[in-house]
């Protein structure tokens, strides 16, 4: 399997191209989060006709329902989920975050109360490399330690040291057969630290790096900061790949830092409350004015919500709460968020990298 090959250059802003065991993926890249197997609201189908490449899932959410075992024994992830294209898993590393109510750490791994029974559950580096290899992911992310972004510097520090510990014993765990693994840089907001582990984290053999505990309640402004700073320093010749964020100005910032792979459930879990991405920023189709208003959430956009139905039908849908609108509204979003992406190699290509993509 080819390495990722950097194919064109608009200054900081670059191109690439990583072949997988399921087909190639371009760079920049935005992957849809299918965190259970299952993009919200999408059949996979669905997913691919909207050009998607590449889906996230989860190894935390997977393990406890239905079971990485019972997914092996199905034929694995792909089949499992109908999904011909790549698949990255998270390790589970975020929910050291997220559920940190549930939680307990030590420096042999995470000891997790379920949200679905309340049963306990351990998570340790090799186990969640055991999991993802039974997924057979395409890429498996390290098992990391993200702490919350107004944590201690020691606490960050701490975190830190146990990344690297971990991302040691993940990378002697076996892989499945094509499966790529990727490092997480850890270290807050603090410039220094993030510096000093990415020099920890790159030194490994790791297939690409990714950046973690960014979009975890800081200001934006201060993890623009830190993309901008950290970002270019990152080893050129492996995927560099910014975790959960965010907003299409967050992704577009990132991209012209020289980011190239990101994910979020924004697109999918905003349309479901009702907000819709559009070129000059975004509407809430909840609002009064969407009533009667017989022009498409977009035009020009060319996804089945806009080429199909009014605004006045999404709004009617969406009080209504009807389930047709949570598809609809979710092609829209995926498909302003991957066209972002698409943008930015064309634009990449050409040489010049603008300060708005549209």
């Amino acid at each position: 399997m080819s390495a990722f090959r950097v194919v064109a250059r608009a200054g900081r802003p670059r191109a690439g191209r990583r072949e997988t065991a399921h087909g190639l993926v371009e760079t920049p890249v935005f992957m849809p989060v299918g965190t259970q197997a299952s993009v919200k609201a999408l059949s996979a189908g669905d997913v691919q006709r909207l050009g998607a490449r590449i889906v996230l899932a989860n190894t935390y959410h997977l393990a406890l329902r239905p079971g990485a075992e019972r997914i092996e024994g199905l034929g694995g992830l792909h089949k499992f989920m109908s999904w011909p294209g790549a698949i990255l898993t998270d390790s589970g590393g975020f929910q050291v975050f997220s559920l940190r109510e549930r939680r307990t750490v030590d420096d042999d791994g995470v000891t997790f109360r379920s949200h679905v029974d309340g049963s306990e559950q351990r998570l340790t580096p090799e186990r969640a490399m055991a999991i993802q290899r039974a997924l057979g992911s395409d890429v498996a992310m390290a098992f990391d330690e993200c702490p919350p972004s107004d944590a201690p510097r020691p606490t960050i520090e701490a975190a830190m040291a146990r990344t690297s510990r971990w991302a040691r014993r993940c990378l002697t765990a076996p892989a499945a057969p094509g499966q790529l693994r990727f490092g997480i840089v850890q270290g807050g907001v603090h410039l220094d630290l993030r510096r000093a582990h990415l020099a920890d984290i790159a030194a490994l053999p790791f297939d690409g790096l990714a950046l973690g505990g960014l979009g975890v309640g800081e200001a934006p402004e201060v993890m623009y900061g830190v993309i901008d700073a950290v970002a270019a320093e990152m080893p050129a010749d492996r995927p560099r790949y910014l975790m959960g964020v965010g907003t299409p100005e967050d992704i577009w910032m990132a991209i012209g830092a020289g980011v190239d792979m990101f994910d979020c459930v924004m697109p999918t879990r905003n349309a479901r409350n009702g907000q819709l991405f559009v070129r000059t920023g975004k509407l809430n189709i909840g609002n009064a004015q969407h009533r009667d208003d017989p022009r498409p959430v977009e035009e020009g956009c060319p996804c089945e919500c806009c080429v199909s139905y009014s605004r006045a039908y999404l709004a009617h849908l969406y009080h209504a709460e009807e389930l047709l609108y949570h598809r609809l509204a979710s092609v829209h979003n995926l498909t302003h968020y991957l066209a972002l992406a698409a943008r930015a190699r064309e634009a990449i290509a050409a040489g010049v990298f603008p300060e708005r993509p549209w």
